[in-house]
């Protein structure tokens, strides 16, 4: 990871709770963790007590009620799904500012592992998949740093208020994650097969898009849903989409590099959106070069970006329409 004066270190001894989901990716995350995880652990003085969910949301249960003084770090060894429910389990318990300072830690054990990936590539390792980028996350625990992590607290139209660590978004690469739910057991493949079998009935979306670029923001809470945004946020003006993807770490998957300039803690939300009109093609272009993190070296007229705008010099200048993304943390 970048050097960093907010970087705090793990005990020794070192008392880990493992969230782990069976479940997860190819069914192989219990297994994996015996086999590497634990005696990795224990040659760094980290002693793991495995708790094993045995249903959806029940992480999240666990941590809502769990005595976190008992723990010096909390792991989670299954995709970026079973994160989303420990962070909001911990952001539901009424001490969550403290209990938000309890280290946390992602092995990957799912189909995406895209957090994982992106550790992975801020530690300035080389690109790995399955159980290398397994090792090199167990190595880091071993190592004991930690630091600081963006989280987004999203609301959504129905009322409802969750938080986030990675990205969101509509169109195309939703419509990817949940078709290929069904082919979970094969891994990160299922997203291949979801995106060749989404591209062929390619949908296009109507919305509007607004953001607030971050040069910096003068605001500190967003206006509420069905209002009309300030007067000083950008109005993208095409109102059909392929897709409007938000990300806050580098990798959308293990072998998808989306934003190479993000890092843990940047404070800023990568913006991409693809407008209408693109052919299946192109479209399948931006991924495969997604694999390499050169997608916005094509410069596709459909793709739009945003992002932190001076760490990206040798990806090409960027025009009035490709302005850096909003910025709202709580």
């Amino acid at each position: 990871l970048d050097p960093s004066p907010n970087y705090g270190v793990l005990p020794r001894p070192c008392r880990a709770l493992v969230l782990l989901n069976p479940q997860s990716g190819a069914g192989r995350a219990l297994e994996d963790f015996q086999a590497v995880v634990q005696p990795m652990l224990a040659d760094a003085d980290i002693t793991p007590t495995v708790f094993v969910t045995e249903r959806p949301h029940h992480a999240q249960e666990k941590v809502q009620d769990e005595d976190l003084s008992q723990w010096d770090v909390l792991v989670v060894m299954s995709g970026d799904g079973l994160l989303h429910e420990v962070l909001n389990g911990l952001m539901e318990r009424p001490d969550w500012e403290q209990a938000l300072q309890t280290p946390l830690c992602i092995l990957p054990g799912g189909s995406g592992n895209a957090l994982a990936a992106s550790i992975n590539y801020y530690a300035g390792n080389d690109h790995v998949a399955k159980k290398k980028l397994l090792t090199n996350c167990t190595f880091i625990l071993c190592k004991g740093l930690h630091a600081p992590m963006d989280l987004v607290s999203l609301s959504t139209a129905s009322g409802k208020r969750f938080f986030s660590f990675l990205g969101f978004g509509w169109g195309f690469i939703a419509d990817v994650d949940i078709d290929s739910e069904k082919y979970r057991r094969l891994g990160n493949a299922r997203f291949t097969l979801g995106t060749l079998q989404c591209l062929v009935r390619l949908r296009i979306y109507q919305g509007r898009l607004s953001y607030l670029p971050a040069a910096p923001p003068a605001d500190t809470l967003l206006v509420p849903l069905g209002q009309p945004v300030p007067p000083h946020w950008v109005v993208v003006p095409e109102e059909e989409f392929v897709c409007v993807y938000a990300i806050y770490q580098s990798h959308l998957g293990t072998n998808l590099l989306m934003a190479p300039a993000a890092r843990l803690h940047d404070g800023c939300i990568h913006l991409f959106y693809v407008r209408a009109g693109i052919s299946r093609v192109a479209l399948l272009k931006i991924f495969l070069a997604m694999g390499r993190g050169t997608h916005l070296e094509l410069n596709c007229p459909h793709l739009r970006w945003g992002g932190s705008g001076s760490a990206r010099p040798a990806l090409g200048q960027q025009d009035e329409g490709n302005r850096k993304a909003v910025l709202i943390l709580f």
